[in-house]
């Protein structure tokens, strides 16, 4: 996984969990996002080609430059910044017709190899919890395919859990999927893997 920064700011009535990382040497770009219940609000990104090709690259200095990034958007949230484009995605998502499926826990939901996703279901129109639904989840680009699954509560939520499967070195994504006659929705985290060591040299033919 990317190493980077995660921090929940509270803003009002309303906690966002904001995540900045680094996609690595195949991608030299910096992400920022700012999520709510699994629900992305802002995605800022820039790309640092420019930089990891010059004279003056560091690892220091990169991880400089991914926290300043995360500081940033931090500063932004707290300072109103990005108060209208949060509003108008609250109005599009309110506005929408269907059922809205939510991550509760999309800062900690990968620790020490094991996936653990608290999902809920809620319909759209007046936010009531969905019971009966089959959720979908997966790791999108990993080496072995696995969809694991679980059906919502009485209370709209269900928890999936599976250990997390041998990754690629491509871009990766945890996918999350949820459908009713009441209509679907899908939420993505993108991920990326971790480096892989070489594999190790083959014996001579005798």
């Amino acid at each position: 996984m990317s190493s980077g920064f995660n921090t929940d700011v509270r803003v009002g009535d309303h906690v966002y969990h904001v995540q900045t990382e680094d996609r690595g040497p195949n991608h030299p770009i910096i992400d920022t996002t700012v999520y709510q219940n699994g629900r992305v609000f802002h995605r800022r990104s820039s790309d640092y080609q420019e930089f990891k090709n010059s004279a003056e690259f560091s690892d220091q200095l990169l991880r400089h430059r991914v926290e300043e990034q995360h500081r940033v958007v931090i500063e932004d949230l707290r300072g109103g910044l990005l108060s209208a484009e949060i509003a108008a995605a609250r109005e599009k998502t309110g506005a929408a017709s269907g059922i809205q499926l939510q991550l509760l826990n999309p800062g900690s939901w990968l620790s020490a190899g094991n996936v653990s996703l608290d999902i809920e279901i809620v319909r759209r129109t007046d936010r009531q919890p969905q019971a009966g639904v089959q959720v979908h989840a997966a790791i999108e680009g990993a080496l072995r395919d696995g969809h694991h699954t679980g059906t919502t509560d009485s209370e709209g939520r269900v928890r999936i859990q599976f250990s997390l499967p041998p990754l690629g070195k491509g871009d990766l994504a945890l996918v999350i999927q949820a459908k009713t006659g009441a209509g679907k929705d899908e939420i993505r985290f993108t991920m990326r893997s971790r480096a892989k060591m070489p594999p190790a040299a083959a014996p001579p033919n005798s």
